[in-house]
């Protein structure tokens, strides 16, 4: 196991170099130009030239990457060209809010997904298994985006409804800020539901054939014990997979939930930083981000080791 788990932080190292270059680059050919901006909208200098000199963006490429990552590894993500706040003081401020909205979309999807995913195999080839298994595909189908456009709108002309403007913190009003979280995060969980539920019904069907299900059968185990404590937990093994994934999408994901229901989050901040093109901030949210994803592709990756020992191998 332990030769697994070096391995597997081995491969952080490049890929985590890769993904940091990425993002460098792909921030600079954002169409537009921060230091044209700063100078035209908010005149931060007389001179763009003696203002890119003072930022440090007259530097070749190679040199301002160079720098970059010297200060990234030491936990330093850089200083918002607008704001003069540091990047790692915003992230810490606005991802406690990003990951309350990603934990409880993860909620709903397991609550959602997984016993309809069990309940559709139970009731393989029936009209309920049709039924769910369509409104799976139309779950997938329709973006987040335009549900949570059309939830707004047909909610303010039919019942009145509108999200509030005003966020609540935590701090304040902890069952006021969640009540806030609770509509972006059910849009969110609706794609994730349905992929989880398709999952589960496939391998629970393929679980249910095996021989040691008919020999718990035989046994004469009750039928609830034979699908929740056999057949499930054997089941889950490839949905884990699934929710690795999704957790790691929903790190990133919650950009346009954040902007359309206006919650002050991580992802809202990194769309006003684009629209800015605030470098140090798109930089190191995405490497923030990235890094996360990995973290958490690892951590799934160890726990297949835990779970089936025949991967440590």
């Amino acid at each position: 196991m332990r030769r697994y788990i070096i391995r597997r932080l081995l491969l952080l190292l490049p890929t985590l170099l890769l993904v940091s270059l990425m993002v460098f680059c792909i921030v600079r050919i954002i169409p537009g130009d921060a230091v044209a901006l700063m100078v035209a909208e908010m005149g931060f200098a007389d001179d763009e030239a003696e203002l890119r000199t003072l930022l440090g963006l007259d530097q070749p490429l190679i040199k301002q990457y160079a720098a970059y990552m010297g200060k990234a590894l030491r936990g330093d993500l850089g200083i918002s060209l607008w704001s003069g706040e540091t990047v790692l003081k915003e992230i810490g401020r606005r991802l406690p809010l990003t990951f309350r909205l990603a934990l409880m979309a993860l909620f709903w999807t397991l609550l959602t997904g997984v016993p309809l995913g069990v309940f559709s195999a139970l009731k393989q080839d029936t009209w309920l298994d049709y039924l769910l298994r369509s409104v799976s595909v139309g779950g997938l189908s329709v973006p987040s985006f335009w549900l949570a456009t059309l939830i707004m709108v047909f909610g303010a002309i039919w019942f009145q409804w509108v999200p509030p403007i005003d966020f609540i913190p935590f701090s304040q009003d902890p069952l006021g800020s969640l009540a806030q979280l609770v509509a972006p995060s059910l849009i969110l969980s609706v794609a994730l539901s349905a992929g989880i539920m398709r999952m589960t019904r496939t391998m629970m069907l393929e679980i249910m054939r095996e021989d040691y299900i008919r020999t718990a059968r035989a046994k004469g185990l009750s039928e609830w014990v034979v699908v929740i404590r056999h057949a499930l937990a054997n089941s889950l093994i490839p949905v884990l997979s699934i929710m690795g994934i999704q957790l790691a999408y929903l790190v990133g994901g919650t950009v346009i939930m954040e902007s359309i229901f206006v919650l002050p989050g991580m992802g809202k901040y990194l769309l006003d930083a684009i629209t800015w093109r605030d470098y140090p901030v798109i930089q190191g949210i995405n490497l923030f981000i990235c890094t996360s994803i990995i973290c958490i592709n690892l951590a799934i990756d160890l726990l297949y080791g835990v779970l089936d020992p025949r991967i440590r191998y």
